[in-house]
C-alpha cells in the first residue's frame, strides 16, 4: 500500500471517530404547502411587552421568516381581551404575546387567566436551561417545568362569604389532571427527556392533590421506558435552589408550577432568557417563560434596556410549533452565539446593552 494511500486511511478513520468528520444533515421534508406565509396574532402587552415584541418582529423580518404579524393593542386593565382579538386567535390558532399586567387586587380578573381558559391552553410549558456563557450559580440545568393550566387555585373560584370572610376553591379534576399527566410523558416521550417528576402536596391536601397524584401515576404506568418519581412542593423548592440538575421534566398543579417555573428560571439564569408557552387542542400561545419582569419596569422601557432573549426564544419554540424547524434553528444559534460572546447583554445579563443593540447582534449572528 503506497503511503498516501495509508494516510488518507487514516484521515478516514479519525474522521469517523468524531474529530472533523463532516456529515450531511436530515432533511425536512415539508408537504406541498408548507412553506406559506402563515398569520400570527400578536399581542406586545404591557411595561416592556411592546419592546420585546419588537425585537422579534425585526428578527423574523431579518430572516425572512414565513409569517406575519396580526397586530393587536391589549393591555391588563381591560375587562376582558374585546372579542375581534379572540377571533383572530382562533382562526390563526397561533398568537404570541408580551407581559399582560394584571392588577393586585380590586376583583379585576386576569387577562391571562381569560385567554388560557377560553383558549382550554391547558398546558403551559416553561423551559429552564443553562445557555453557555451565562455564569450561574449551578450547572448542567436543563428542566422543562409543565403546568396545568386552566383549574386548581387559578379557576378564579372566590367569593366573600360575609364581610371579612373570602372562600377561595382550588378545584382539581381527573380530567384535567390526566390531560396535564399525558402531555408531560408525551413531551418527555418525544424529547428523549428520561423522567417526569410531579409536584404536590398531597400529605396535606389529600383529596385535592392526591387526585392529582393518582392520575400521574396511572398515566405513567403506560410509559415505562421513563422513569417517574413525586416530590412534596416544598421539599421541591429547597431541592430546586440546592441541585437542580436532579430534575428533568416537572409536571405540576397550576399555582405550584407557577412558583417552580420562576424558581427554576431564576436558578438557570434569570427571568429574562427563559422562553415558555401555553399550548391546548388547537390553539398556542407563547410568550416569556417566567412571569417576573414582563411588566412594571418603567425605567428599563425608558432606557430601552428590555431583555429580548426570553421572547426570542419563545418565538423559535413558535417557528418549530408551525412546522418551519430551520428557521427556529436559526433563530436559537444566534441567540445563544450573541449570550457566548458576551459583549451585548442587557443589565439583568450584567451588561449594559439597549434591547435595539440585542436586536441588532442576534440578526448580525443569524446563518
Amino acid at each position: 500500500m503506497s503511503r498516501r494511500s495509508l494516510t488518507l486511511l487514516k484521515n478516514l478513520a479519525r474522521n469517523a471517530n468524531g474529530s472533523g468528520f463532516q456529515t450531511r444533515s436530515v432533511t425536512y421534508m415539508p408537504r406541498p404547502g408548507d412553506g406559506a406565509p402563515r398569520a400570527v396574532t400578536l399581542i406586545p402587552g404591557d411595561g416592556i411587552g411592546p419592546l420585546v415584541t419588537n425585537a422579534v418582529e425585526q428578527v423574523m423580518e431579518a430572516m425572512h421568516a414565513p409569517i406575519f404579524f396580526e397586530k393587536y393593542d391589549v393591555h391588563g386593565e381591560m375587562s376582558r381581551v374585546p372579542a375581534e382579538v379572540m377571533e383572530s386567535i382562533r382562526k390563526n390558532k397561533v398568537c404570541l404575546k408580551g407581559g399582560l399586567k394584571t392588577p393586585v387586587g380590586g376583583g379585576v380578573s386576569s387577562l391571562n387567566v381569560q385567554l388560557r381558559k377560553e383558549l382550554d391552553l391547558f398546558a403551559s410549558l416553561v423551559n429552564c436551561f443553562n445557555l453557555p456563557g451565562l455564569p450561574t450559580r449551578h450547572e448542567n440545568v436543563d428542566i422543562v417545568v409543565i403546568r396545568e393550566n386552566t383549574e386548581g387555585e387559578y379557576a378564579g373560584l372566590e367569593h366573600e362569604v360575609v364581610p371579612g370572610v373570602v372562600e377561595s376553591l382550588k378545584v382539581i379534576t381527573k380530567f384535567c389532571s390526566e390531560r396535564i399527566a399525558k402531555y408531560a410523558f408525551e413531551y418527555a416521550y418525544l424529547n428523549n427527556r428520561k423522567k417526569v417528576t410531579a409536584v404536590h402536596k398531597a400529605n396535606i391536601m389529600k383529596l385535592a392533590d392526591g387526585l392529582f397524584l393518582e392520575s400521574c401515576r396511572e398515566v405513567a404506568k403506560k410509559y415505562p421506558s421513563i422513569t417517574y418519581n413525586e416530590i412534596i412542593v416544598d421539599n421541591c423548592c429547597m431541592q430546586l435552589v440546592a441541585k437542580p440538575e436532579q430534575f428533568d421534566v416537572m409536571v405540576t398543579p397550576n399555582l405550584y408550577g407557577n412558583l417552580v417555573a420562576n424558581t427554576a428560571a431564576g436558578i438557570a439564569g434569570g427571568t429574562g432568557v427563559m422562553p415558555g408557552g401555553n399550548v391546548g387542542a388547537d390553539h398556542a400561545v407563547f410568550e416569556q417563560g417566567a412571569s417576573a419582569g414582563n411588566v412594571g419596569k418603567d425605567k428599563i422601557v425608558l432606557e430601552n434596556k428590555a431583555n429580548p432573549v426570553a421572547l426570542l426564544l419563545s418565538s423559535a419554540m413558535m417557528l418549530r410549533h408551525l412546522q418551519f424547524p430551520s428557521f427556529a434553528d436559526r433563530l436559537e444559534t444566534a441567540v445563544k452565539k450573541v449570550i457566548a460572546e458576551g459583549k451585548c447583554r442587557t443589565k439583568d445579563l450584567g451588561g449594559t446593552s439597549t434591547t435595539q443593540e440585542v436586536v441588532d447582534a442576534v440578526i448580525a449572528k443569524l446563518d
